[in-house]
């Protein structure tokens, strides 16, 4: 498999995780998918549809081929669109940049929202025929940035680093296999290493099938991250992981995802539960968007146990 179709099948996946039921997929032999997307005021709400067609040499070389269909966008606003969505481009040509399309979009919607004149234009649109849309809020990810004084702080306690605090997410239950969410904010590989330790030392999830893990730890004063991750097993399952965490753009933090295999193989929806569980825990402890729509779980397949504790 080439590396192009590696990194598209990861962030399909990622995106999938991200935007459940409003991300659908019109054609996967061709690459084809859309997505819904609108803002989150109930009034003056406005939606549109981004259709996308992943080139073979996508992200590497080509972008991404899209169409943005909405009834109330005409004209300039189409170009300034068109042209943003552009600039993101080149600004991060090679990278996955369709999160970042998407979450562009988000905001020139609510912009346009505020504005009066586009608010009497798409009533006369009807552009609020699509019902029951989830609520849905621009990422802020400014949060989650640490002081250069308050990283510098951490930095230095380099000795008998203490393990960070550690939270359990919910649980998702498939065909006998059972997968479960654990989150550490992190500040140094220590740190990182200090809760593995910990987690290791909980008998349940040292008895895990596997515990996949990614980290990405943001130092400000350098502009750059430390990140990593690791399979434990589960083959191409820690990098998919990490991918994730990179769309998201979350830092400071450690998440491993403990699967417990129940005899039964899952095929590739033990990467979607990898990262819905990932996600799933990332929004519970504020590091993303918790009005994001939470996916469906495989209605039919998966079963969604609500606990914050260790399951045994």
């Amino acid at each position: 498999m080439c590396h192009c179709h590696l990194h598209q099948m990861e962030e399909v996946e990622a995106l999938s995780s991200i935007y459940g039921d409003e991300w659908c997929v019109i054609d996967e032999a061709s690459r084809i998918f859309c997505i819904k997307i609108s803002n989150d005021m109930e009034e003056t709400k406005l939606t549109a549809c981004l259709q996308i067609i992943l080139p073979p040499d996508y992200p590497s070389v080509a972008p991404p081929i899209y169409q943005i269909n909405a009834a109330w966008l005409r004209g300039s606003e189409r170009v300034r669109l068109a042209n943003s969505l552009e600039d993101l481009y080149v600004e991060h040509a090679g990278e996955s940049i369709l999160y970042m399309w998407v979450e562009k979009i988000r905001e020139f919607l609510l912009e346009k929202a505020q504005d009066s004149e586009t608010v009497e234009r798409s009533k006369t649109a009807n552009v609020t025929a699509e019902e029951d849309v989830d609520d849905q809020d621009v990422p802020d990810f400014t949060r989650l940035t640490l002081s250069a004084e308050e990283a510098q702080r951490f930095l230095e306690h380099t000795i008998d680093e203490e393990a960070p605090p550690i939270k359990h997410g919910g649980c998702i239950t498939d065909r006998r296999s059972t997968f479960q969410p654990h989150l550490a904010p992190v500040l140094t590989p220590r740190q990182v290493k200090a809760a593995l330790e910990r987690l290791y030392d909980n008998k349940k999830i040292a008895s895990a099938t596997h515990n996949i893990y990614a980290y990405r730890i943001y130092y400000e004063e350098k502009n750059s991250f430390l990140q990593d991750c690791e399979d434990d097993g589960e083959t191409a399952a820690g990098g998919r992981l990490l991918h994730l965490l990179q769309i998201l753009d979350v830092r400071n933090v450690l998440v491993v995802v403990s699967r417990w295999y129940g005899g039964i193989l899952l095929g590739p929806d033990r990467f979607k539960h990898i990262n819905n569980c990932a996600r799933s825990i990332l929004v519970q402890e504020g590091y993303t968007a918790s009005s994001v729509s939470c996916p469906q779980f495989f209605r039919t397949l998966a079963r969604v146990e609500e606990t914050s504790e260790l399951v045994f």
